[in-house]
C-alpha cells in the first residue's frame, strides 16, 4: 500500500466556497495502483502555509506520495512549486516534464505550467494542475511509474533494470 496525502491549493476551497472536485479525482485515480489516502488538506493559496502542512504530512502522517492540486500557474497567487523547491532535496524533472508534453497534444496552454516533482526524506511530491480534467490526464500519464519510484526513494529495489 502506499500511503498518499492530497494538498489542494485554493483560497476559495479553503474558505468554503468552492468544492474540491480536484482532489476527488486524485483520490478515485490513486486507487489503481493501491494508494490509500491517509491525509487531505484544502489550504488557501500561501507558500509558507503549503510548506507547513506538506512537512506535517511527510513527518506526522508518514506519506509515501504528496500530490499537490492547483497553484501551478502564472499568477501572483501560484505557488505551490515555489514551496515544493524550497523543501524537496531531489529534484524529479522527468515527471513534470512527461506532464507537460502529454498536456501540450492537448492544449497549448499546458506549457505554461510550473508544476515540478521531487523527493524530501522517503516521500515523493508531485504537483498537479487545478482542473478536475487537468489532474485526470496528468495523473493517468504517470500513475504506472509511481510505484516503481516510491520503491526506489525507500530503497526498496535490487535491480532496475527490466
Amino acid at each position: 500500500m502506499i500511503k498518499v496525502g492530497i494538498i489542494t491549493a485554493s483560497d476559495k476551497g479553503a474558505r468554503g466556497e468552492r468544492e474540491d472536485k480536484s482532489g476527488q479525482v486524485i483520490e478515485e485515480l490513486i486507487a489503481e495502483i493501491d494508494g490509500e489516502v491517509v491525509s487531505y488538506q484544502i489550504v488557501p493559496d500561501k507558500k509558507e502555509v503549503l510548506k507547513t502542512k506538506m512537512l506535517e504530512m511527510i513527518i506526522e502522517d508518514g506519506i509515501n506520495l504528496l500530490l499537490t492540486t492547483g497553484g501551478t500557474g502564472l499568477a501572483p497567487c501560484d505557488v505551490t512549486p515555489d514551496a515544493t523547491l524550497e523543501l524537496i532535496e531531489k529534484e524529479v524533472p522527468g515527471i513534470a516534464e512527461a506532464m507537460r508534453m502529454e498536456s501540450l497534444k492537448i492544449t497549448d496552454r499546458a506549457m505554461l505550467s510550473r508544476a515540478v516533482s521531487g523527493v524530501i526524506k522517503e516521500t515523493l511530491i508531485i504537483n498537479l494542475p487545478g482542473s478536475p480534467k487537468a489532474v485526470q490526464e496528468c495523473l493517468e500519464v504517470i500513475i504506472s511509474v509511481l510505484p516503481h519510484a516510491i520503491d526506489l526513494i525507500q530503497d526498496e529495489v535490487d535491480e532496475c533494470a527490466r
